[in-house]
Formats: C-alpha cells, sequence, structure tokens
C-alpha cells in the first residue's frame, strides 16, 4: 500500500507564496497522474492542477497563471508552486495521485493524501 504526505502549507500574507510537496512512500508501477485538489470550509472538493504520465498539466480556471504543478519521479514527489496568492485560496489542499502501486494489480486506483491546510491572510 502507498501513503501520500503532503507538507508545506501554512499561513502565508494575499500576494505571497508556498510551494506544496506530496510525497509517495514508495513508487507507483505505472501512474495515470498525480495532482492536487482543495477543499474550503463548506464546499466541495475541486480540482486545482492535474499532471499526467506523459507530462500534461491542468489547471483549474481560477489559478492559470499563478499555480505550476510539477514531479519529481526519482523522489515518488509531485509539487504545487503557488505564487500571487489571495484569500479565495485558503483551503485545505490534498495530493492525490492515480495510478497503480505495483505490477499485479490489473486496475488503477486514487489514493489521497492527509490534507495540508493553506490560510491567506492579511
Amino acid at each position: 500500500q502507498v501513503q501520500l504526505v503532503e507538507s508545506g502549507g501554512g499561513l502565508v500574507q494575499p500576494g505571497g507564496s508556498l510551494r506544496l510537496s506530496c510525497a509517495a512512500s514508495r513508487s507507483f508501477f505505472s501512474i495515470n497522474y498525480m495532482g492536487w485538489h482543495r477543499q474550503a470550509p463548506g464546499k466541495e472538493r475541486e480540482l486545482v492542477a492535474r499532471i499526467t504520465s506523459g507530462g500534461t498539466a491542468n489547471y483549474a480556471d481560477s489559478v492559470k497563471g499563478r499555480f505550476t504543478i510539477s514531479r519529481d519521479n526519482a523522489k515518488n514527489t509531485v509539487y504545487l508552486e503557488m505564487n500571487s496568492l489571495k484569500p479565495e485560496d485558503t483551503a485545505t489542499y490534498y495530493c492525490n495521485v492515480r495510478g497503480r502501486v505495483d505490477f499485479i494489480v490489473l486496475y488503477d486506483s486514487t489514493y489521497w493524501g492527509q490534507g495540508t491546510q493553506v490560510t491567506v491572510s492579511s
């Protein structure tokens, strides 16, 4: 089984930056995509950014031009660089990976981290 551990959240002023990291406890046999979702109080979880196994990145309209997703395959880690942060970005951010943890599993599963809190406030 695999665990995803997020880090890098915290309190930042509007206009500031944070870099979130998500490290997997083990490598995956194969990966469909790696990404980040967020959930604000009283709202449903929403997709923020996703990067496919081929390196194609997609972003929610609300974060385009401000957030950048990247990965380091050697470290089994995905990152989210967040710039020009706004109060509306305040949420718990969750890492997720869809893939196969070993070769004997015949289908993909989706794995979630525990979340890291991002608060943007003056």
